[in-house]
């Protein structure tokens, strides 16, 4: 895989910066995404630390232009993108009656429409060479739900449908298309659902942890969003040339013990 090039979203903290890492680690040259102010420097370090070549890039999501121009500037650089690994999300929590239309149009926008957006852009590279890899972050809330995530749960549902589809429109050109539906991972984004929820109940983050966030997992810790990396780089992997279209749990045992535990 040395040499080839993946352009990751959301690739500046957290999940997509575990697999950026991975792939850089692989001998892959990176496109990095992210908003952070420093995102330039992380990309400057991933390169040198690891002697690969990378484009930063700060489009903004919810700008289809910005993507288009995110994905030109990169082929201009790089010529190819061989791997799309659709990671940035966002969320918010709140109920049905409170939900803001704002809010759930901004999330389908991130979550699900800018993944639309940038395979659109990556597709007909892909197909001129007969070989590529798309690999959609979606969550285990895209394949059951909880209360209170309305448009984060539609739109990681959405983002499994939509991998479905590349997966029969690229089966005829060597471009494999996946989801990875993670479970509970410590990043930012949950980071600040246990503060609310500490917050909310007024009891410690451990009992926050314990008894609401991984009550769902039979296994009671954090996804890593290292073994999140491992799994994306195999399915960028000529090894995985004959998986597609599929929805891959890394759950802690969410889906195959279905907890119902209630977030009130």
């Amino acid at each position: 895989m040395k040499g080839k090039v993946a352009l990751i979203t959301g690739s500046t903290s957290g999940i997509g910066l575990s697999i950026a890492k991975a792939f850089a680690n692989s001998g892959f040259n990176l496109v990095i995404h992210g908003l952070e102010p420093d995102g330039a420097e992380i990309a400057r370090n991933i390169e040198k630390e690891y002697q690969i070549e990378t484009h930063y890039s700060s489009a903004n999501l919810l700008n289809p232009a910005e993507i288009e121009q995110m994905v030109t500037e990169s082929l201009s650089k790089f010529g190819t993108i061989d791997v799309l690994i659709n990671n940035a999300g966002i969320q918010y929590v709140s109920a049905i009656e409170e939900f803001p239309l704002d809010k759930w149009n901004e999330i389908i926008s991130v979550n699900l429409t800018a993944s639309f957006c940038t395979s659109k852009a990556v597709w007909e590279g892909m197909k001129q060479k007969k070989w590529g890899r798309i690999i959609n972050i979606s969550s285990a809330h895209g394949l059951t739900a909880s209360e209170f995530k309305s448009a984060y749960v539609a739109s990681k549902h959405g983002l499994i449908g939509l991998t479905k589809v590349l997966a029969l429109e690229g089966a005829g050109f060597g471009i494999t298309a996946n989801a990875i539906c993670p479970g509970f991972v410590k990043t930012p984004l949950v980071e600040k659902q246990i503060a609310d929820l500490v917050s909310k109940h007024h009891i410690s983050e451990e009992e926050v942890v314990q008894n609401i966030i991984l009550q769902k997992h039979a296994i009671k810790d954090f996804v890593s969003s290292d073994s999140i990396a491992a799994l994306a780089l195999f399915l960028a992997s000529d090894h995985a040339s004959m998986i597609t279209g599929t929805s891959m749990p890394i759950d802690g045992g969410w889906l195959t013990f279905p907890g119902q535990a209630r977030y009130d």
